[in-house]
């Protein structure tokens, strides 16, 4: 007996032990499983949307912030999406935003997602981002700065920022804010998916990112919100590939290429079993085109946002790395697929995507 008693607890040790190294090591032992995964995307329509932000804002910063929220700019833009019958919209959200004021950020989440979902729109939330196209490593909060004629993404703004995703020190202040944003919109249906944290590791931070990775899976999962979680497969690294492949509940990616590389990229994913969904498309310059690529998105039943809808103060119509001294600018757009009018940069896009909603999902308008 007393053997099996000892046999027994190292048994329970040995669990205990394999647990914790995972949970140190960032591996999710409760992501979806594959049936339930798959029940998500029959119970959901095929997803075609956007990656959003108001024409107005320069960043991520401006769309939150108290100085520039302008809910009257998003709802008159949502509404080109719902004439459209798009349905989905990814967008960031700003930590900065809710560290000095975490009442209002949420009313004001809030009120994004009432507008969404009057313009028949999911929306995707992303928590962190680390791009950095501009000068500037750390947002702040305020008024921001207005565009430099020719500088693609000039005034971008990362979330948290470079010096907080590099001093864990800070971690626990931005586990709070996760865990706040879930907890709050935990079961609420106007949200598809809760995207984790945008081309983590890079752009430019290397390695730097990973411990604030792998923290906010586990966060996540403290939570475990009705809606799955996900962080989009972006580049060659086949540890972050591995991991993230691992840890989210629905496949995300990101591909500007050609029709070609992106159906070889969708049928290497589907070895998951999972859904699978491209968050970042549609870069005209790359040969990421609407009138090439989305018909593969539609063959497979892969979802698909492209990148964006009405081009303003980011300037993405320019291409990556684009700087002043360029202009004038007379290639084709690079992103975006409305003027600042509202008018549309080439109606024909407009058509292919209307009637590729409405083949899939009969809501075409």
């Amino acid at each position: 007996m007393r053997m099996i008693r000892r046999m027994y607890f190292l048994a329970i040790m040995a669990i205990m032990s394999l647990a914790a190294s995972a949970q140190e090591q960032g591996t999710n032992t409760q992501q979806w499983s594959v049936e339930k995964a798959q029940k998500w995307g029959e119970e959901n329509p095929w997803f075609c949307g956007v990656n959003y932000i108001p024409a107005n804002a320069i960043n991520y910063t401006a769309m939150w912030d108290k100085t520039s929220f302008s809910p009257k700019v998003i709802r008159n833009e949502l509404k080109l999406m719902s004439e459209m019958g798009l349905n989905c919209a990814r967008f960031v959200m700003q930590y900065k935003v809710y560290e000095e004021d975490p009442k209002y950020f949420l009313r004001t989440l809030d009120r994004v997602l009432a507008l969404c979902d009057e313009a028949g729109v999911k929306a995707m939330p992303i928590f962190f981002d680390d791009c950095i196209f501009g000068t500037a490593n750390d947002p702040k909060t305020g008024v921001q700065p207005e565009p430099l004629e020719g500088w693609y993404a000039w005034a971008w703004s990362p979330s948290p920022g470079l010096t907080m995703v590099v001093d864990e020190r800070t971690h626990p202040l931005l586990e709070k804010y996760v865990k706040a944003v879930l907890a709050r919109f935990r079961d609420d249906k106007r949200i598809m998916l809760w995207d984790l944290y945008n081309e983590p590791t890079g752009n430019p931070l290397s390695e730097r990112a990973w411990p604030l990775l792998k923290k906010v899976f586990m966060w996540a999962r403290e939570i475990a919100p009705s809606q799955p979680v996900s962080a989009g497969l972006w580049n060659g690294n086949e540890q972050l590939n591995e991991f993230l492949a691992a840890n989210s509940d629905i496949i995300t990616f990101h591909l500007y290429a050609n029709a070609e590389a992106t159906e070889k990229r969708i049928q290497e994913l589907q070895q998951y079993k999972r859904p699978v969904i491209c968050t970042e498309w549609m870069n005209r310059v790359a040969g990421s085109t609407i009138k090439d690529n989305l018909a593969i998105f539609e063959k497979y039943n892969a979802g698909c946002m492209l990148w964006g809808l009405v081009n303003g103060k980011t300037q993405t119509h320019l291409c990556w790395g684009h700087r002043p001294e360029q202009l004038p600018y007379k290639g084709v757009w690079q992103h975006d697929i409305y003027r600042n009018d509202l008018t549309p940069y080439d109606a024909e896009e407009i058509e292919m995507l209307k009637a590729a909603v409405a083949r899939k999902n009969g809501t075409g308008k």
